[in-house]
């Protein structure tokens, strides 16, 4: 099985990590490509091509300006343990135990809009560039024209024939990977809450619900949608009415 997220933007690269093993992302060269893009963009610019605050774009200025090859334990941090938003809160990586991380390496991918794609421990330098942000690199418009189906291309490569696509990442990012390219179907998890007395998605729940769906894919190293149909966390059931298709629905 394999699982798509997005990144978070809060990054943590201070805490230790409880592992020495580490991978190298698979697109650097493509990822040295637009950070030198990027690294002609003042701060201003910046502010207005991704809509942040001046204090972001400072940071993230100086992100951009410090950004180098190659990756070494000593100025980069494996991915997994570097993103802290709330689907990575949801994964809980760092109680997950030691004997697991490679099934977690095995299955997770992280989708980038700098790195393109991401394993749990391949090594990255802190950044801030969404999927949908309109950047245009040579001839390329845009981020989704820039990766095209690399990918895609990259996720038919791992998979083997009958193997499990689950998209848990947001729209915005699952939209680099073209459906039609895929040779496996996408199984999309999605999470609903009871609210004003009908089911809806509340995303700040949503995106804990897509971490925590990883958590129990890993700990119980699922391997079938009626596997996946048994999550029961945090007070989320399958939902046989409200799914569809591919589209698999848990409420609470």
């Amino acid at each position: 099985m394999k699982i798509i997220i997005s990144p978070a933007k809060s990054l943590d690269f201070e805490s230790k990590v409880p592992t020495s093993l580490y991978t190298q992302p698979r697109f650097l060269e493509q990822s040295e490509k637009l950070n030198k893009k990027l690294k002609t963009l003042s701060k201003k610019n910046l502010s207005e091509l991704m809509k942040i605050s001046d204090d972001l774009s400072a940071l993230n200025y100086d992100r951009n300006q410090t950004w180098a090859t190659p990756f070494t334990k000593d100025n980069a941090k494996q991915a997994i343990y570097s993103f802290t938003g709330a689907v990575f809160k949801g994964i809980d990586v760092n109680s997950i135990e030691e004997e697991k991380i490679p099934l977690l390496q095995n299955n997770l991918r992280i989708l980038s809009g700098l790195y393109g794609i991401l394993k749990p421990l391949d090594l990255i330098q802190p950044y801030r560039l969404e999927m949908g942000t309109r950047l245009k690199v040579g001839t390329k418009e845009n981020l989704y024209k820039f990766w095209d189906n690399t990918v895609a291309n990259a996720l038919n490569e791992e998979l083997e024939d009958g193997e499990l696509l689950v998209n848990l990442a947001s729209t915005e990012y699952f939209k680099v990977i073209p459906k039609k390219v895929l040779k496996v179907p996408m199984i999309t998890p999605v999470f609903k809450d009871f609210k004003n007395g009908e089911y809806k998605i509340i995303m700040t729940y949503a995106k804990i619900a897509r971490g925590l769906m990883v958590r129990y894919i890993i700990d119980n190293n699922v391997k079938t949608i009626e596997d996946l149909k048994g999550f029961n966390v945090d007070k989320y059931r399958f939902s046989e009415e409200l799914s569809s298709g591919n589209d698999l629905v848990f409420t609470r």
